[in-house]
């Protein structure tokens, strides 16, 4: 090849990337003056499940040793994964969880781990939970000041009706649960919140209870932990029901427990369809698919507000893809586009706490199922829970709907702003400004702006090693969880966010009353 050859190679090689990636310059308005919603100081939770080794979907086994009853609870870096958010919010719960007994004095004589059985719900027989495994749970939650939230079997003296095999009638009985709390009281275990079932409202998944049988039970359940907890500055809270949104459903319950009853109106989403759906890939980088939740999100809202104002809203448990998550997707860097923007969406709709399917075990968990090393999602997590503060902002701009903005009160001091760019080619060069177009003007160089960029290695986004400013995160020689600093920035310059890209971005300068 002769020089002018390629000089013409080269030419039309830098013309090529010129046309693969473009930039767009974007106004992003922040409105400070007053908070749209408030979220729990702590609004990251993560939860541990109860599935055996043997839990398989799409002729894949994907929990391994990751189930609450056999998850080795002393890995160093499971500890400091959890140490890490001081504190972290842990729901131990899922499906199989209304099939668990409590092994507490001479009740039940016989106590066995899940096993395999096909009449049995999801396909499992009943298990047990030993008191030495719950010693070893809290050893773990005491040394990492874990907040525990613990869902109850709320199936125990219920039966089958004669009519519909999956609604179970009768009373729950609370018999098991009050000796567990006799237990775990008698040990000085701390716990924040109890919830009664798993997935048993409105047409239920293998199991449900109608609402007003269910609303009865729930107020048994503050009865009992009244009695058990006389001290209301230590009284767990009360989170129900734990399910799937219905409208008539929740409204029936909350009309039936009546006002200051449930702390927390949980409910569960899995808008992503299931974990072996080949468009998986798709939903995650598109956000009109993404945005169709949002009506859930302000339906519990609104009916959290009108049946039961001082139960606050929480997504209980959300794996995203249901059955295990996508075993290609899940656990990789583009997963953080449905995670990320569902923190910021749901805080919006004054959700006030946000629980993910799983901190470890199946394809979704937090932390990678054998080897325990943080997924791109952990340090997602652990960033918003560092940076993001509990006064939720307006924020608007009239670019691509492909960037997601979210603005929060920093944890510290300023304005937090959350950036997503699922564009493939395109570069958005963001200007912040207030409601009043005062800000970055004036502003003095000693408050530069913090800049955390998420990338995938290799611009892979099917990636599980994440960058953070270029740099990968990985743990430490000892096993710790990196540190995690951000870049330093003239606040007068636009904020650059690369395709296919996540920022985080804390203005220190910004003048928000909200943030007062």
């Amino acid at each position: 090849m002769d020089s002018r050859t390629r000089l013409f190679c080269l030419v039309l090689l830098v013309l090529s990337c010129f046309c693969l990636s473009k930039a767009d310059e974007v106004k992003v308005m922040v409105k400070g003056v007053t908070s749209i919603a408030k979220t729990d100081d702590n609004f990251i939770c993560a939860t541990l499940d109860w599935w055996p080794e043997n839990k398989c979907d799409y002729n894949q086994c994907p929990w391994g040793k990751a189930g609450i009853l056999n998850l080795d609870l002393k890995n160093k870096i499971l500890t400091n994964a959890v140490k890490a958010f001081n504190p972290l919010r842990i729901r131990i719960g899922g499906s199989l969880q209304d099939q668990v007994y409590y092994k507490v004095g001479k009740f039940p004589k016989q106590c066995s781990n899940f096993e395999k059985k096909s009449d049995g719900l999801f396909g499992f027989a009943e298990g047990c939970l030993h008191m030495n495994r719950w010693d070893e749970l809290h050893d773990l939650f005491n040394k990492t000041g874990a907040a525990l939230t613990f869902s109850l079997n709320a199936l125990l003296g219920r039966i089958q009706s004669d009519e519909d095999d999956t609604l179970w009638e009768g009373d729950w009985n609370q018999f098991n649960a009050k000796s567990l709390m006799k237990y775990t009281i008698r040990k000085g275990y701390k716990i924040d919140s109890y919830e009664l079932g798993n997935e048993l409202c409105a047409g239920g998944v293998a199991a449900k209870i109608k609402a007003q049988q269910y609303g009865k039970d729930v107020k048994k359940l503050k009865k009992l932990i009244t009695h058990m907890y006389p001290d209301p500055a230590t009284r767990p809270k009360i989170l129900a029901p734990g399910g799937f949104y219905d409208e008539e459903w929740f409204k029936t319950f909350l009309q039936t427990t009546g006002p200051d009853v449930v702390d927390g109106l949980t409910h569960h989403i899995y808008n992503l369809g299931a974990g072996v759906d080949p468009t998986l890939i798709d939903k995650l980088q598109d956000p009109f698919y993404l945005s169709q939740v949002a009506q859930t999100f302000n339906d519990v809202s609104n009916t959290a507000k009108l049946f039961s104002p001082s139960s606050g809203p929480w997504v209980g448990e959300s794996g995203g893809a249901y059955n295990s998550g996508g075993k290609t997707t899940s656990h990789t860097f583009v997963n953080g586009f449905w995670y990320l923007d569902q923190l910021g969406m749901t805080s919006t709709f004054n959700h006030k706490v946000y629980c993910r399917q799983s901190l470890i075990g199946g394809n979704y968990g937090l932390l990678n199922t054998t080897s325990f090393i943080p997924n791109p999602d952990y340090y997602g997590a652990l960033l918003w829970h560092k940076l993001m503060g509990k006064n939720v902002l307006s924020v608007t701009h009239e670019g691509s709907p492909y960037l997601r903005t979210y603005a929060h009160c920093s944890k510290t001091s300023g304005v937090t702003v959350l950036l997503i760019n699922m564009d493939k080619s395109t570069t958005f060069e963001v200007s912040v400004v207030d409601d009043l177009n005062m800000y970055p003007s004036g502003i003095e160089p000693i408050h530069q702006r913090e800049e955390y960029h998420l990338t995938p290695k290799d611009g892979n986004i099917q990636s599980d090693v994440l960058l953070l400013n270029g740099t990968p995160l990985k743990l430490t020689a000892s096993f710790d969880i990196p540190e995690m600093n951000p870049q330093l920035v003239d606040p007068t310059l636009p904020i650059s966010v690369a395709p296919r890209s996540i920022v985080f971005a804390t203005l220190r300068g910004f003048q928000a009353p909200a943030c007062a």
